[in-house]
């Protein structure tokens, strides 16, 4: 036992050594940092710092830039955030995801043969959120004009030089954007040649979306000549938006299309600002979103491997990588069946899921010699002081409940379904990220999306809808509170997350990667907090994925999204030992030179009151700092 610890150990210490070297440079900043998902984006980010704006503007800035520039997200996606006031001292969570419209329902979709909704389309769509969490955000904690934050922006929609993976992106779905009229005339601009998308370096003009930004420009301009003060103003250009002629002609476009989004869901629909969910690791805060989303499956797990010696197995061990993976497939069961929008009943028993108790129970389960391919959801009701509502529910579903472990396992096999391919595809389905800090103190994390290509824009407007519907079921079975309904958000993946420690900014930090995104920045937490990697170091660290979970993006097929337990992606330059190892405890092993999406992050240097950026060295990703 002794001679396998040292080996793990000997082992741990030679791929942290290899994880010392870094493809892309740290980044440093003394001023302000501005990181997000292309390059042109990350320059408007620092173009509005360079005007004078705060973290907030910037932020913003890059949001506006990203969606024009179709980075996997557009106008019509939804925005997800985590602010830092330096005032308050406090983390601000920003809830800017849309909702399922008028008519949405189980029956509805199901009468049209889907088993959920559908992953692209007119009826795909929730009702925007990014244009709504953007004014908002701007308006209550930046200091800049809504003019001033759209002018990068707007010059980028009067036409700039497309790049080549978004050119190849139109290229590829070709044949669904003719469907669809509006996004045909936007997108296919070389129409009835062999290749219809623009190709790299072609400037990619999108009049009408142009004419959408200006309106909300002309709008702020009015009120402020009005003598509206700077947040009225901005809050009628959000009018024109969602009330005005820009939500008309959305609308009318929708409907033409096959859509359900009403004037009336977009007039009722507001973002929110919530308490984030917290717990406390090893002395660090890590703050996440509310269940809408999956962050706090990232707490859920960090409480779990607060009970292990993460360090004394060693980077990327079998023994470590069987512990994390462990963890994340416990987690990943519970927010499989009991994560869901917390403004609509049943209430999530998110007390019992974040508690240290519950905590310890779900550790206890891990097996060290084997993966457990039978792990199911937990009974956190009683870390509640309740009793669990669902047990016929569970019961009903396929899970028996273990008495003595704790824990529903399914008595069916779950490793039928899509092939790898097919199942990767949609475990990896991207969006972009957006992290920005200043020296005043303000710090934001951004994991927008939605509206990604092939995307239906909606009438004349040059705004792509999004496509979260996918992400609810429509048998309670699969989750009760993630059903669809009307005025309902549902249960994303998109996740941003910050951590502070004594007090203070520690890191800010998110991904892209559908499911995988949880799973990736849990690891970039580890990477940093137990092996002490730079930001840098800890971005481009090889990660692995479990694949032991519900897909939450992808086919209207059940078998489409059933998990696979036991499969995991690898590293290629994972040791043949851990390799053999990893097989011995039952792992299906699959290996890609690509382990996770591009993580940006910020790391603050309290010592030397300085800032250090990381960004991925996979995909567009590009961060500036000063």
């Amino acid at each position: 036992m002794r001679k396998l610890l040292t080996l793990y150990l000997l082992l741990g210490a030679i791929l942290a050594a290899q994880a010392q070297q870094t493809q892309k440079p740290v980044l440093h900043g003394k001023n302000w940092m501005a990181i997000t998902g292309k390059p042109l984006a990350a320059t408007a980010g620092a173009m509005t710092f360079q005007k004078g704006g705060n973290a907030v503007d910037a932020a913003c800035a890059m949001l506006a830039a990203t969606c024009t520039m179709w980075d996997v997200l557009s106008w019509g996606g939804e925005t997800q955030a985590l602010l830092y006031n330096p005032k308050t001292k406090k983390v601000i969570a920003i809830n800017a995801m849309g909702v399922a419209p008028t008519g949405a329902t189980p029956e509805f979709f199901k009468s049209k043969g889907y088993n959920f909704p559908p992953e692209y389309g007119p009826l795909a769509a929730t009702t925007p959120g990014t244009p709504g969490g953007l004014m908002h955000m701007l308006a209550n904690y930046g200091t800049l004009s809504l003019e001033e934050v759209l002018a990068p922006a707007i010059e980028l929609a009067a036409g700039y030089p497309i790049e080549a993976q978004t050119a190849n992106s139109i290229e590829r779905g070709k044949e669904r954007i003719k469907q669809w009229p509006y996004s045909k005339k936007v997108f296919l601009t070389h129409l009835g040649e062999e290749r219809e998308a623009p190709v790299a370096g072609d400037i990619f003009v999108q009049q009408d979306l142009l004419q959408t930004l200006t309106k909300l420009v002309e709008a702020e301009r009015q009120a402020l000549k009005k003598g509206k003060s700077r947040k009225e103003a901005i809050m009628a250009a959000y009018d024109r938006f969602y009330k005005g002629d820009i939500a008309k002609e959305f609308v009318r476009g929708s409907k033409e299309q096959g859509g359900l989004i009403t004037m009336k869901d977009l007039a009722n629909w507001k973002p929110l600002e919530e308490e984030p969910l917290v717990v406390n690791y090893k002395g660090i805060d890590v703050y996440k979103l509310q269940q809408w989303t999956q962050g706090p499956s990232l707490l859920q797990a960090l409480n779990i491997l607060e009970n292990f010696d993460l360090k004394s197995m060693g980077y990327n061990s079998s023994r470590y990588i069987h512990t994390v993976y462990q963890s994340m497939s416990l987690a990943f069961a519970d927010r499989d069946f009991y994560y869901g929008d917390p403004y609509v009943a049943p209430q999530e028993p998110m007390k019992g899921l974040l508690s240290k108790d519950y905590a310890r129970q779900r550790a206890a389960l891990i097996q060290y010699e084997r993966n457990d391919a039978k792990i199911g959801p937990g009974d956190p009701y009683p870390f509640e002081g309740k009793k669990n509502p669902y047990l016929k529910l569970l019961k009903d579903r396929g899970f028996e409940f273990d008495t003595i472990r704790r824990n529903f396992a399914p008595t069916h096999d779950l490793r039928n379904g899509s092939s790898m391919v097919e199942y990767q595809d949609r475990l990896w389905r991207g969006t972009t990220t957006i992290e920005a800090a200043d020296k005043e103190g303000w710090v934001v994390s951004i994991t927008p999306s939605g509206g990604w290509l092939p995307a239906c824009i909606a009438g004349n407007t040059g705004i792509g809808m999004s496509q979260r519907m996918q992400s609810f079921v429509l048998d309670e079975q699969l989750n009760p509170f993630n059903v669809v309904a009307p005025g309902k958000r549902p249960r994303v993946t998109l996740t941003p997350s910050m951590a502070l420690k004594e007090g203070k900014p520690y890191l800010s930090f998110a991904v892209q990667g559908g499911d995988t995104q949880e799973q990736n920045l849990l690891q970039f937490f580890l990477n940093v907090v137990e092996f002490s990697m730079n930001v840098q170091q800890a971005a481009e660290a090889a990660n692995f994925n479990t694949n032991q979970l519900w897909l939450s993006l992808g086919g209207t097929k059940t078998e489409d999204r059933q998990p696979k337990p036991g499969h995991i992606l690898l590293h290629d330059s994972t040791p043949e030992e851990v390799r053999e190892q990893l097989k011995q405890m039952g792992y299906t092993l699959d290996f890609d030179d690509r382990t996770s999406g591009p993580i940006n992050a910020i790391y603050f240097d309290w010592k030397h009151n300085s800032l250090w950026g990381g960004s991925s060295n996979h995909g567009e990703d590009y961060g500036i700092g000063w």
